[in-house]
């Protein structure tokens, strides 16, 4: 009975989790605190943190150390698959959806007009983070203050970066690793 309950809670998680892991944290904590008395509120809080700080979606992370915490291996298996089945439902139906009416002009259209609108959400992305890099902001300061917030350190960094990737087309992974090396180098000694 408790691997139905830990699979069915995860795959209302997974269904309603619309807007990443973040927005997944209130019905998590609904479905393993107020709803099913599983964890206590420090140990839902000690899971979130693990759940942060491993690699991959926190949803799963969640179902899975929740799972593992309930009901040992096979229920971090249950909870996990739980948490993912609508995932991959929703995704194979739309590539069904896809492939079967992909050649219609309305599918076309719909799909030209979203191309853009997913490069202007990252770009958004890109941009508030370079602002956030090189002021400490998510905004452009003002004309006049631009000089004396800039941190010239991480323009520094952030150039030579994007000059290494550019002109040599160096692994972008090894230019991570030198950005941070090169970091923790110059502010510490800065």
């Amino acid at each position: 009975m408790i691997y139905l309950e830990l699979f069915w809670s995860f795959f209302q998680i997974g269904l309603f989790s619309i807007g990443g892991g973040y927005a997944a944290l209130p019905l998590i904590q609904h479905q393993v605190v107020d709803l099913h008395p599983w964890l206590t509120m420090t140990q839902f809080a000690d899971i979130m943190t693990i759940a942060e700080m491993t690699p991959g979606p926190i949803a799963v992370n969640s179902a899975t150390f929740v799972g593992i915490q309930i009901a040992g291996l096979p229920g971090a298996l249950v909870a996990t698959m739980g948490c993912i089945l609508p995932s991959c439902i929703i995704v194979m139906t739309l590539a069904w959806v896809y492939y079967r009416f992909r050649g219609l002009t309305l599918v076309q259209g719909v799909l030209g007009g979203l191309r853009p609108g997913v490069v202007a959400m990252i770009a958004s992305a890109g941009i508030s983070l370079l602002f956030l890099s090189f002021f400490g902001q998510r905004s452009l300061p003002a004309a006049a203050d631009i000089p004396a917030q800039i941190d010239y350190i991480a323009v520094f960094i952030f150039v030579a970066g994007l000059l290494i990737l550019r002109k040599w087309k160096v692994n972008p992974i090894y230019v991570m690793a030198g950005a941070g090396a090169a970091g923790v180098l110059l502010y510490s000694l800065l």
